[in-house]
């Protein structure tokens, strides 16, 4: 029987004066129990100040969860003492297989964040056969843990972008180190004060607001005030693809409109349907438009011939907003010294092209036209963050969604954040 307890000991790693005193295998419960204890007049040292040969003060039975024996649970149990030092005075000791508070083992909580950045917690729940509010504790600590030893002294380009939760106004904002691919800080919302809370953590982690040079986002204004309040001094990179997306958006609506152009509004005598179905009252849909929408989105070098016939014959009206897009994404191939009077002809057709949506986008780029030109000192955009919210939102969907937002943060971390989650086994 010693032979197996020394089986036993050999594979949790245990050293003195620690030692397996017995097993218990049951096949009707089927789960296996492992009782551990440490020898008679054992010492230990102060798990706060390190002193040796501390005496044992007193003790109390616990158990954790361990790794599965074959397809069994397996758990331990032991007299976990608590030593008196002179110091510190009466303190628990650090146990060489689980952390203090925790109903775990450590390789039991290796195996979960391991599981946890590629399926739902709620699927590691059922395959652990736990709760799985246990098992999103043990995540979160270990992020938590993670994130307390990370140095952001050396960022300086950072990136910041929204991702959702769930449909309705349940927002994360993330702030991504550009310059590593890395998830920095990661806040419920979306308002400005998303940047003091990414403020306040930067300098927790050891970064200096002052030596940030970049910050790139889209037209939020809710972010726009937020960095103006919060890190004024950091010149603004408006994100290229935002901007293309807000224009294709504007694009959209003129060619809905033509599409399905509204019928009159009638003044008097809305007794009289007839009137609205008049000939002349109404211009016909007309076919060219119809399940065109993502044509107007693809790059016109990758249309494929019977693609520009049916761009070729549009509205003039949607036709004319399309080249404003066109010239638009010109500009990003501009040099630098060509960037603004490239910008300054755009702006000038747009504002004149008697198109709302495409006026109203105009105007946009005219209040923000230092941010915009940024771009061709800075170079720098939200492609990273777009990944990083790809990835979130993918863990989003396998998972059919989260509880809290505290829980999708936490996933972002895991899957974005880079965290190098020490070992705590020996």
């Amino acid at each position: 029987m010693r032979e197996v307890q020394q089986l036993f000991e050999k594979a949790l790693g245990l050293a003195p004066p620690w030692k397996v005193i017995r097993s218990e295998f049951d096949p009707v419960a089927k789960r296996l129990d492992l009782f551990i204890d440490f020898e008679r007049g054992a010492r230990f040292p102060c798990p706060d100040c390190g002193a040796a040969d501390c005496s044992v003060y007193d003790s109390e039975d616990k158990e954790w969860r361990h790794l599965n024996f074959l397809q069994y649970p397996a758990y331990l149990h032991a007299r976990v003492p608590r030593i008196r030092c002179e110091k510190d005075g009466v303190r628990q000791v650090e146990l060489p297989w689980a952390r203090a508070g925790s109903g775990f083992t450590h390789l039991f909580e290796a195996l979960v964040m391991t599981l946890a950045a590629e399926m739902p917690v709620r699927a590691i729940a059922r395959l652990l056969g736990e709760h799985d509010t246990r098992i999103w504790r043990i995540v979160h600590f270990h992020i938590g843990k993670a994130r307390s030893r990370e140095d952001y002294s050396a960022v300086r380009h950072v990136g910041v972008d929204e991702t959702s939760r769930r449909r309705g106004h349940h927002y994360a904002t993330l702030f991504c180190d550009l310059g590593r691919a890395k998830l920095l800080f990661a806040t419920a919302g979306k308002d400005a004060t998303t940047f003091a809370r990414f403020k306040e953590d930067l300098v927790t982690h050891r970064g200096d607001p002052g030596q940030l040079r970049e910050l790139c986002m889209d037209l939020s204004p809710a972010f726009i005030s937020g960095a103006a309040a919060h890190f004024s001094g950091v010149p603004i990179t408006f994100d290229r693809y935002h901007l293309m997306q807000n224009l294709n958006f504007a694009l959209d609506q003129v060619r809905r409109s033509d599409q399905a152009p509204a019928l009159p509004t009638p003044t008097r005598h809305l007794w009289r349907p007839r009137q609205l179905r008049a000939p002349g009252r109404a211009q016909l849909p007309r076919p060219t438009l119809k399940h065109s929408r993502f044509l107007w989105l693809r790059d016109p070098r990758r249309l494929s011939d019977p693609q520009r016939a049916q761009l070729a014959g549009v509205h003039e009206r949607t036709g004319r907003a399309y080249r404003i897009k066109l010239a638009f994404a010109e500009l990003y191939a501009s040099s630098p010294q060509e960037a603004e009077a490239h910008l300054r002809r755009w702006y000038a057709w747009a504002i004149r092209s008697r198109l709302a949506p495409i006026i109203e986008f105009a105007r946009t780029i005219k209040q923000h036209w230092d941010g915009v030109l940024r771009w061709f000192t800075s170079k720098i955009s939200n492609g990273i963050l777009e990944a990083i919210g790809s990835l979130v939102q993918a863990a989003k969907r396998r998972a059919r969604g989260y509880r809290t937002t505290e829980n999708l943060i936490a996933i972002a971390y895991l899957v974005a954040g880079k965290l190098d989650f020490v070992a705590h086994t020996r």
